[in-house]
């Protein structure tokens, strides 16, 4: 039974500490929209999406109103188009078509964003797939909030080199054709290794194929809670730190849990997953780098800090198990610069590196997540840094990802100021030593020897 003492500490979470629902996601599947008449197509995708998400903004609005649970965003997230589309679209300007069907019904539906403009090609491309891909640019210039992801490795395939060159390419050009916009592009584009079907967050959602017809995920947030529990035991040995952040995961998944069974008993959808990460924002207070300064780095890139983000990214994964039955997605830990005030701050400092960052990923639950760089960076250069975290999400039978912005028009030390969640970067400097004959080798990096478990 929930107590008079947990109402007033949630409470305190809520309004002091940053607690919020960082996202409730509406999984839909599309497979009954595949037609090979374009036209019907997409006029099945809208009416699918627009009747099954009618009601997920304002069943939203009123669970924060009649719980007093702040749910920052409602989304939607669809089967990858590469399969849906692949029947109607021969090519990539018939897959556009299918993007701004997306953005209408997102923009009907009221929803923040709409994930699922993806690919899947750990092993190899389709026709389908490589007109999709190479549609993301134009897609993202036309659309306002569609999102896009391609998964391109996996531990049990490998790594596809041949989709990892394409996308260097295509972050390139999607940062080209959004450059009025600081390349704001590719903030809403992710290159994936182990890719779950039953991510919450943007921009790497999509409804995996194993999915139901329709399911409801949500995605937890809370550093700043983290943070002021941990500051309660400063000094303390590390199985004092343990216990701490364990029992503060633990609550905060617990109100993740109540949103998630409330939005799925009001809208008549089956609950799917919490994701348990730590997201944070540019709000002061709401970073997982102000975490890691509490344990105890001088700033977030200091020696220790992998270490640090170990036991972190453990102990929420520990303690957020238990407050749920289903707990999936990434969960854990994020490490975006942009969204984290105190990454930003670690950056401006001369503490954090792309290479810092790269090593950090080995450990957390995602990869390079809102990294801004120099605009002049070359195509083989960003396929590059994917196969490196490609390879780490490769080997560890983890899920990495990739969402870097070579920002057109600036180099290292000037800033891009993208807005809202999305928050400020310093652009961060890059190796200048060419990859380009190792990318331009092409075909698949085999999967390593302890993939091979059947």
């Amino acid at each position: 039974m929930i107590n008079i003492y947990e109402v007033n500490e949630t409470n305190k979470m809520i309004d002091q500490e940053n607690l919020d629902v960082r996202t409730i996601t509406l999984g839909i599947s599309l497979l009954d929209c595949v037609d090979a008449d374009l036209e019907r197509a997409n006029e099945k995708i809208y009416q699918k999406i627009t009747t099954v998400a009618r009601d997920l903004v304002t069943t939203g609005k009123a669970i924060e109103k009649d719980f007093g649970i702040p749910i920052v965003n409602k989304r939607i997230s669809v089967t990858p188009i590469a399969l849906v589309g692949g029947a109607a679209c021969k090519t990539p300007e018939d897959f556009v078509t299918i993007a701004r069907t997306l953005d209408q019904a997102a923009k009907k539906t009221g929803v923040n964003f709409i994930g699922g403009y993806s690919a899947l090609v750990s092993k190899g491309m389709t026709a389908a797939d490589e007109n999709l891909i190479r549609s993301i640019p134009q897609a993202l210039a036309q659309t306002e909030f569609v999102c896009s992801s391609v998964n391109v490795g996996s531990t049990k395939t490998g790594i596809d080199m041949d989709a990892v060159r394409l996308m260097g390419e295509i972050v390139k050009e999607t940062a080209e054709r959004t450059k009025d916009n600081d390349s704001l592009g590719c903030a809403k584009l992710v290159v994936f290794c182990n890719a779950p079907d039953d991510n919450p967050f943007m921009a790497g959602a999509f409804h995996g194929v194993t999915e139901a017809d329709a399911v409801i995920h949500v995605g937890v947030s809370g550093p700043g809670v983290v943070k002021t529990a941990l500051e309660q035991v400063r000094g303390e040995s590390f199985e004092v730190l343990c216990e701490t952040i364990k029992k503060t995961a633990f609550k905060i998944t617990r109100v993740g849990q109540l949103v998630a069974q409330e939005a799925s008993r009001r809208l008549g959808i089956p609950f799917g997953i919490i994701d348990l990460s730590l997201a944070p924002t540019p709000a002061v207070g709401d970073s997982v780098a102000d975490i890691l300064h509490e344990i105890g780095v001088e700033y977030a890139g200091a020696p220790g800090t992998t270490a640090a983000l170990a036991l972190l990214n453990d102990q929420v994964k520990k303690g957020g198990i238990m407050a749920s039955s289903y707990v999936g997605g990434l969960s854990g830990a994020f490490i975006p610069v942009s969204e984290d005030q105190g990454m930003i701050d670690a950056v401006e400092a001369g503490a954090l590196s792309l290479e810092k960052l790269e090593a950090m990923t080995c450990v957390c639950s995602v990869g390079l997540d809102m990294i801004a760089i120099p605009g002049d960076t070359k195509a083989s250069t960003i396929s590059g840094i994917i196969a490196d975290e490609m390879a780490i999400g490769m080997v560890n039978q983890k899920t990495t990802a990739v969402r870097i912005i070579p920002v057109i028009g600036k180099g290292v030390g000037e800033t891009v100021e993208f807005g809202g969640l999305l928050g400020y970067a310093p652009i961060m400097p890059v190796n200048a030593f060419s990859c380009e004959e190792f990318v331009s080798r092409g075909g698949r990096i085999p999967a390593p020897i302890h993939s091979f478990k059947n």
